[in-house]
């Protein structure tokens, strides 16, 4: 998908966040932005190419004016992974491969505990309905809420009433609903929350409808945990592609988008709470020489090495110290050094030195 779009494209299609794209404009004076995410143009791809059944995964850059905040994984560009499901299913079938996908990956990785929390918006809707919000600010409020991930409940209660307008009474109601939580969450007020919520707009400022969120990292120190906050989230977005098509034609879709650059920052505190000293390459062995005038016998074995399909490398200098290769390998956690020197040449053989433990063989 391109990376740059007209505004019209993207504005209207995220709510609250849409103050986050980047706005640009070219020499002839054409409103640009760049690209938000990948699902607003999966869904104009679809429209324009009248695709009603596809399953697709797109890994690319994208843009946002965010307060950048590096160890948490919050960056302006950054890289999102997508998958999606498009097309007209049996309910919920789609939706529970995407989590099985999400918990497939975050499995694999081994990050530690995550959680992941499974919402429903018609849900949200039927509680803003039974505090009394109006249905006009029903968008702003889910925007508001979805920031308790990452402040206290006063900072956001006293966003709803101070930037939304919202009196502190209804703010108070829904905040003993939205901490909720295990069991003290019973069946019978979600049914009720279910029922008011019907007749609640299908809103596209909370496009998230299923969160994924977590994981939370402890520290090598049992320090407090470190969070990133969510790594990853989707849902549904049936009317997206209609805001596409000429006829309004619309298409099923669910899908789920994980964010690579957090789940780096988790990985980079696990191995600095650690100690754990991380290869930078994928190098096997490091050919080196103890003497000089012998570039012409490192290129021959490295040549020989490569032909046999083993990662080699050596220092692109005509005379480099010995000592100086040996540790360009620890830095580098290079595991094997093959030396050939006046000796190894005259005897026919290499000697091969195991970096860690300083053991060497002739072969």
């Amino acid at each position: 998908s391109p990376l740059v779009y007209p505004q019209e494209t993207l504005m209207g299609k995220y709510g609250e966040e849409a103050k986050l794209i980047y706005e640009l404009q070219d020499q002839g004076g054409e409103l640009l932005a760049l690209r938000y995410d990948l699902t607003v143009p999966f869904a104009r791809y679809l429209a324009m190419n009248k695709i009603t059944n596809i399953k697709r995964y797109h890994i690319a850059k994208v843009y946002r004016r965010d307060n950048p905040a590096m160890t948490r994984g919050r960056y302006r560009e950054f890289y999102q992974c997508d998958f999606d499901i498009a097309g007209q299913f049996d309910p919920m079938i789609p939706d529970a491969e995407c989590l099985k996908i999400v918990h497939e990956i975050l499995s694999d990785l081994q990050l530690g505990d995550f959680l992941i929390k499974v919402n429903d918006r018609r849900i949200l809707n039927g509680v803003f309905a039974v505090c009394g919000i109006p249905e006009s600010k029903f968008i702003t409020t889910c925007s508001t809420i979805d920031k308790l991930d990452k402040l206290p409940w006063e900072e956001v209660k006293n966003e709803m009433v101070g930037e939304e307008g919202l009196s502190p009474e209804a703010a108070d109601r829904i905040g003993e609903y939205v901490q909720l939580h295990g069991e003290h969450c019973g069946v019978e007020p979600l049914a009720s929350f279910l029922q008011a919520g019907q007749a609640g707009p299908v809103t596209q400022g909370c496009k998230v409808h299923t969160q994924l969120a977590g994981p939370f990292q402890e520290n090598a120190q049992g320090e407090e945990p470190v969070s990133v906050g969510s790594v990853a989230g989707g849902g549904r977005y049936d009317g997206l592609v209609g805001m596409f098509d000429p006829k309004g034609r619309k298409v099923p879709c669910v899908g789920v988008s994980i964010g690579i650059e957090r789940i780096f920052s988790i990985l980079e505190q696990r191995v600095k709470a650690s100690g754990e000293k991380i290869r930078t390459t994928e190098t096997q062995v490091l050919v080196a020489t103890p003497q000089k005038h012998l570039v012409a016998a490192r290129l021959k074995l490295i040549s020989e090495l490569w032909d046999a399909g083993i990662k080699a490398e050596m220092l692109y200098k005509k005379d480099p110290k010995l000592l100086k290769q040996l540790q360009y390998c620890e830095d580098t956690g290079i595991p094997l050094a093959a030396i050939v020197g006046e000796q190894e040449l005259t005897d026919g053989v290499v000697k091969l030195r195991d970096v860690a433990t300083r053991e060497e063989v002739r072969m």
